[in-house]
């Protein structure tokens, strides 16, 4: 359980590393507006600097980073309610880690499954940042005393590495200073697969772009999209154990959940025995009708990159305000010498 005496607060991050995407909206973006308009204390970062854990080139980083600024905005977050800013502008996240990586011990980190499945077979080969990162993901959510954090099922294993480099700081310093924070995993759409392979999640990293749909994607290429879905010949049945061993079927019941805000079960009913060529067109509808006044907004937010960077720099100065206090209080912990005022 996180410390009852630490004020609700979310944290969660997004990186600006590709087009978003339809698992973004539904597993992240979406369940962040829901969030900020339940009137918790939401805080919510574009991690750029977990972006160049792998080479990027530096146009395309402050593209992709402003077009995920968009998207947030064009989802819902308003940046009023919410702080919004991205990573690189708060130094706090970058000093955090540092102490972090001098917390956390080099067998957690070998232990985290996403480092082997991103450095592949050249592991030797990959950046000291791509094996360091969960400390920094430590420190984006710990340099706002955050509570809970939204995540996806992959995000789990980081979220444990946090609690325990709180746990292990607060034991080594005999001090109750970081939350223990509680992972928010929750909804038909945490999770959503590929449109092409319903075994796999849905990614803009994927070579078919038919796998996904992106937020820039208009109202007639997301209906085709879905409508060339792969499914299977048989009719929806009655009952959500009949999609069991069937995934692209499952995938497509759960998106249409998540976009409706039903349940699954709920979508079942509704469509029991009826045919994708049925189904399908039905969700198309309602995913134009959800989906592409985003996009609009998005299009229209990014011809005044101007207006975004100005968000993100009061979004940075609003994070700041929490996060250096904490982190002079860390530094003070640790017995790191501050002679300058």
């Amino acid at each position: 359980m996180s410390d009852t005496s630490f004020a609700p607060r979310i944290f969660s991050g997004i990186q600006p590393s590709g087009g978003l995407t339809l698992g973004n909206y539904l597993g992240a973006l979406k369940r962040f507006v829901q969030a900020q308009d339940a009137g918790t204390d939401t805080i919510y970062c574009m991690v750029d600097l977990h972006a160049i854990t792998v080479w990027q080139d530096p146009a395309k980083l402050r593209h992709a980073t402003r077009e995920l600024a968009a998207g947030f905005i064009a989802a819902g977050i308003d940046p009023a309610r919410s702080i919004l800013f991205n990573q690189s502008q708060v130094s706090a996240h970058a000093e955090l880690a540092w102490i972090f990586n001098c917390v956390a011990r080099m067998g957690w980190l070998k232990r985290m499954t996403q480092f082997k499945d991103k450095a592949g077979k050249n592991a030797e080969n990959a950046s000291v940042g791509l094996f360091a990162y969960p400390a920094l993901m430590a420190a984006d959510i710990l340099a706002y005393h955050a509570t809970h954090v939204p995540v996806g099922e992959d995000q789990k294993q980081h979220l444990e590495l946090t609690r325990d480099i709180a746990a292990k700081f607060n034991h080594d310093f005999g001090v109750e200073f970081f939350p223990i924070v509680e992972p928010v995993i929750e909804g038909a759409g945490t999770r959503v697969m590929s449109l092409r392979d319903g075994t796999k999640k849905m990614s803009k990293s994927d070579p078919s772009d038919m796998s996904r749909i992106n937020l820039t994607d208009d109202a007639d290429t997301i209906a085709q999209k879905l409508r060339k879905a792969r499914t299977d010949p048989e009719p929806l049945p009655d009952s959500l154990d009949g999609l069991a061993d069937r995934p692209e079927a499952r995938n497509l019941v759960n998106i249409y959940a998540a976009l409706a805000d039903m349940t699954p079960d709920a979508v079942v009913a509704q469509y029991a025995g009826q045919g994708f060529g049925t189904f399908k067109p039905a969700l198309a509808d309602l995913a134009v009708d959800k989906l592409a006044p985003i996009n609009a907004e998005m299009t229209r937010l990014m011809q005044d990159v101007t207006e975004i960077d100005r968000i993100l720099g009061e979004g940075a100065a609003r994070a700041n305000a929490i996060a250096q206090p904490i982190l002079d209080q860390c530094y003070d912990i640790v017995g790191l010498v501050r002679a300058r005022a």
